[in-house]
Parts: structure tokens; C-alpha cells; sequence
């Protein structure tokens, strides 16, 4: 197995791969440090598409220019999304650890045609259900709760006690579940998606819980999200319905927790940001749409396999090879990038959502901005002072392949009270000037 370095060197998986000899591990400490810089040093040494290396060396492709990450989405017939026409099978362990989020499944992420078109449907009626009226008050309700809990303190991890805690437990209402499941979902869903083995444990820990889940919904169905699944026309198998809760599950979890913490990190450190927020020139929303553009809690898309020999940014794609979608590169691309007006509330055309039949399915962003706005606003309501207790630089981000994400994020504050319920006014109109929020002194 890869150490998680970033030496470079052959390889026992790279038989018949020259161009990856020398390729860059995606596990890279580099990765999670400064995705940006890496992201300009691949492009400038290989182009729109890189060669990288995955845990235990496996060799893939890296799409890190926006018109190929486009064009590799909109042709699910030439680059498809069932993994099981992977051309490496024969090179991968069975506790390989990228396992959980590469190898086949029921899971409507691999599926393709007819049958993709049919599961996706079930999805978005299922979030269709969801009111976004009823979804706002709860993810305020859930804010203003885990606000009271360190309100008195004058201290905390906005990260831990707060950022991975909101988008959790309004999905457990979601799902009708009790709020004991919280911890353990936190642990194992930011656990299944960072690097190293202990990903494949925590995966199959989520997979026991949602099987759980859906049995309690068969036994007793009810309004609940899991429900809705069992009970749709298209008739899912209680396999189908296990795999599409937890890719739903992990999805409105941990990209919109990451969501929420990387912008309350750029309001913290960047006092350009931070003052159009404070003057009224933006608003949260432009705040969480300009982190999509520039640093997205969804860096690398889990996959498209070749269905033939292809060309791809000048690159010979071989029928079978694995490409990794650079989402957070494409966003960056100069060949594509709209320029200072990208990371403007109205130009939504990042990839942060995916793109293509296989991205975010309707009307899961908009959910996830419900939420991501609702914990933002309600933070700058109760803790206008909010400040950074360390140093920027020495923040760390999460090792993890896949999401880019803070392990904290601790501030400092003056203390206040707690709020009773409903006791806290809604927000002022959106133009309103956001809350005084600086940077660590």
C-alpha cells in the first residue's frame, strides 16, 4: 500500500503504465495543504489531464480542465460510470481502501441509461417531498441549539462543535432518527471518506446503520425519507434503497459540513471577503457561491471508466482506464475561468456540484444551501465578534482524497447568552450588512 507520500517511483500496479512512473500520489500531503498550487504545477507539466496515482499505487487519470471535466460528463457512452469496466480490477486488494467509494454496487452512483435515469428519479422525488421552508427553520433551530451549547464560553471549534454538527442532525430529522445516532455518523462519515484503512471499517459501519434504517422503515413505514424510497412506484429493492440512503446520507453530510467551515474559515481570514460582507456588497449567499469557485469541499469526482479507447486533452485514454474528475481544478481552468466576475452570488456555472446526469441530482443543492446558509447567518446573528484564536497558517485539513475540509477551525468570542426558542429574530433582508466578523487577534 502507498504510504500517502508524495515520492514518486514505479510501482508493482504500474506494469504497462509509463506515463505514471512519475506521477503524483492524489493522497498527497500537497493535496490537502495547497490543492490550488498543485493543481497549476500539474497543468503546466501535463495539461488538461493528468496522470496520478491512488492508493497502492493504482494508476488513473486526473481531468483538471473544465471543458474535458465537461466533456467527460456529458458523454456517459463513450466515459460511463459503471466501475466493473475497470481495466485494474486484477491489480486491486480486497481491503483495498478506496474500495468503499470505487467498487461495484446496487448504488444508483453506478448505474448508467435507463436504470440511472429511473434511480435518480426516485431521489428526486424523495427531495421534492422536502419543504424548504420547514428545511430553513429546522437548520435554524439546529444552529441556534449548538450555539447555546458554548454561547456562555467564549471559545470554540467551529468545526467540531458546529460545522459537522448542523447538516447531520437536520438529515436525522430527515430520516426520523434519534439524535443518539449523531456522533457515531459524524465519526464514521468524515471517517469513510479521508484516506487509510481505517475508511473501509467506518463505511461498513454506515452500511450496518442505514440497513438498520431501512428495516425499521419496511417493519414501519411513516413520512420520513427512507420511507418515501420503499413506497416509490419504480419499486426499489431494499439493496437499492440501502446503498442510495447512504450515498445521500454521506453526500448531504460531509461536502455541506466542509461547505460550511471553509467559508466561515475565508470570512475569518480574508479581510477582502470579509469586508464586502461587512459593507453590504455581498451577501452569505455570494460568500458560500464564491467558495464553490474558488475552494469547494468537493475536490475529485469518485470516477468515469473509458468505454473505449479515447482522446482525451491530448492524452491517449485506454478502453477501461479510471479518470478522476478535478472538479475543483475545472473551476480554476484560465483556459475557461470567467474571470473576476466568477465568484459573483449570480454566476453559478462551477462544477462543484458535478455536472451531467451523474451530478447532484434536483433539488439536492439548493438543500444544501438552505442549510449551509441557515448555520452561516445564524452564527453572525448570535456571535457578531467572532474572531480566529490561531493562526491561519496553522489550520490543517482533513487527508482525505476526495473532500477538502478543516479538522478545526477554533475561535474566540465574547460570551453570550443563550437564546430561548424562537427567541432570536430572523435575519434581516439580504442585502443587509453581514456581522463584524475578524480575524485573529
Amino acid at each position: 500500500m502507498a504510504s500517502g507520500s508524495s515520492e514518486r517511483g514505479p510501482g508493482p500496479a504500474l506494469a504497462g503504465y509509463p506515463e505514471h512512473l512519475d506521477a503524483v500520489r492524489l493522497s498527497a500531503p500537497e493535496f490537502a495543504a495547497d490543492p490550488a498550487a498543485l493543481y497549476r504545477v500539474l497543468r503546466e507539466r501535463h495539461g488538461p489531464v493528468a496522470p496520478v496515482l491512488l492508493d497502492g499505487d493504482v494508476p488513473a487519470w486526473l481531468v483538471l480542465g473544465y471543458r474535458e471535466v465537461r466533456q467527460v460528463t456529458s458523454q456517459p457512452e463513450l466515459f460511463g460510470r459503471d466501475c466493473r469496466r475497470w481495466n485494474a480490477w486484477h491489480r486491486i486488494p480486497v481491503d483495498w481502501p478506496l474500495m468503499p467509494y470505487l467498487g461495484w454496487t446496487v448504488s444508483v452512483r453506478f448505474t448508467e441509461g435507463a436504470e440511472h435515469r429511473r434511480r435518480e428519479e426516485v431521489l428526486s422525488d424523495a427531495l421534492d417531498a422536502v419543504d424548504p421552508a420547514r428545511l430553513e427553520a429546522t437548520a435554524e433551530r439546529v444552529a441556534d441549539h449548538l450555539i447555546d451549547a458554548f454561547a456562555r464560553d467564549g471559545t470554540a471549534d467551529l468545526i467540531g462543535q458546529y460545522a459537522q454538527q448542523v447538516p447531520i442532525r437536520v438529515l436525522t430529522t430527515l430520516f426520523g432518527l434519534p439524535g443518539s445516532a449523531v456522533p457515531g455518523l459524524v465519526r464514521d462519515i468524515a471517517g469513510s471518506l479521508d484516506a487509510g484503512p481505517a475508511a473501509v471499517e467506518a463505511n461498513q459501519r454506515l452500511h450496518r446503520w442505514v440497513q438498520q434504517l431501512v428495516t425499521e422503515a419496511q417493519d414501519r413505514p411513516g413520512p420520513a425519507t427512507a420511507s418515501r424510497l420503499l413506497g416509490h412506484p419504480a419499486g426499489l429493492t431494499a439493496d437499492q434503497a440501502v446503498t442510495d440512503i447512504l450515498v445521500m446520507t454521506v453526500a448531504g453530510q460531509q461536502p455541506t459540513a466542509d461547505w460550511i467551515g471553509i467559508t466561515l474559515r475565508r470570512m475569518l481570514v480574508d479581510d477582502e471577503f470579509s469586508v464586502a460582507l461587512q459593507g453590504g456588497r455581498a451577501t452569505v449567499a455570494d460568500a458560500l457561491n464564491a467558495v464553490l469557485w474558488s475552494d469547494p469541499p468537493v475536490r475529485h469526482g469518485t470516477g468515469r471508466w473509458a468505454a473505449s479507447d479515447q482522446e482525451l486533452g491530448g492524452r491517449q485514454i485506454r478502453r477501461g482506464d479510471l479518470l478522476i474528475l478535478g472538479l475543483a481544478a475545472a473551476n480554476s481552468d484560465p483556459q475557461a475561468h470567467p474571470g473576476a466576475g466568477a465568484e459573483s452570488g449570480v454566476n453559478r456555472a462551477h462544477l462543484a456540484f458535478g455536472h451531467g446526469e451523474h451530478g447532484c441530482p434536483s433539488p439536492a443543492p439548493e438543500l444544501a444551501a438552505i442549510i449551509a446558509k441557515s448555520a452561516v447567518e445564524v452564527l453572525l446573528d448570535r456571535i457578531p465578534d467572532v474572531r480566529l484564536a490561531v493562526a491561519p497558517g496553522s489550520l490543517r485539513w482533513r487527508p482525505s482524497p476526495w473532500l477538502r475540509g478543516l479538522a478545526s477551525l477554533p475561535v474566540r468570542f465574547t460570551p453570550v447568552a443563550p437564546v430561548a426558542p424562537g427567541g432570536r429574530p430572523r435575519r434581516p433582508a439580504a442585502n443587509a450588512p453581514a456581522a463584524n466578523v475578524r480575524g485573529a487577534g
